[in-house]
């Protein structure tokens, strides 16, 4: 009998990576640097599908299926990313306290086996989080530790971030980075059972 495709993680996130390994799923990560800048008129909801596409199909291979996401935070329709500095850090962290935000992440599953032209399989979850009222001492302290500024919207909320997130409507993986509820159902979709990945 042959053996299956094995699993790539497409993806540098440590936060990533811990939810796949919690899972004790056997995997192998190759980060991809795609360019995330977003396309004029582009709503958030294409934009982190077609960026989750785009990492997955950009590293599969033979013998591969190649699991990547992208996640971004929305506020007013507005798609915050990664900050470039922390000055641009404090400014998002000042836009989202005290106010409710989305968190959008597109995960997409590309096989090596599957049929020329099939492409990736992609989907979305959205999650609604609320964060505290922060004072402007709160905003630079949190800034000031490094943890803002790889982190879509400035803020991890399994980090020290979770001392300013007050609710979280819907699946908490999701706001992590990866929702694994919608990622299970992905690979099921795809003919494939993500249990079978453990080691």
């Amino acid at each position: 009998m042959a053996a299956g495709p094995s699993l790539v993680l497409a993806s540098a996130s440590p936060r990533r990576r811990d939810l796949l390994a919690g899972l004790g799923l056997r995997f192998r990560v190759r980060p991809v640097d795609v360019d995330e800048t977003p396309r004029a008129g582009e709503d958030p909801l294409a934009y982190v599908l077609r960026l989750a596409e785009e990492k997955a199909l950009e590293r599969v291979s033979a013998g591969e299926l190649v699991l990547a996401a992208d996640t971004t935070v929305v506020l007013d329709g507005e798609i915050l990313g990664k900050p470039a500095d922390e000055a641009e850090a404090r400014d998002m962290l000042g836009r989202i306290a005290g106010r409710e935000h989305t968190v959008l992440t597109g995960v997409a599953l590309a096989d090596a086996g599957a049929e020329a032209g099939d492409g990736a399989r992609a989907v979305a979850e959205e999650t609604r989080v609320r964060m505290a009222h922060m004072s402007g001492e709160e905003i630079a302290w949190y800034a000031a530790t490094g943890e803002t500024l790889d982190k879509a919207g400035s803020y991890a909320v399994q980090g020290i971030g979770a001392l300013f997130v007050e609710a979280v409507y819907g699946d908490y993986t999701n706001v992590v980075g990866l929702p694994l509820p919608a990622t299970y159902r992905l690979f099921r979709e795809a003919g494939h059972d993500l249990r079978g990945f453990r080691g």
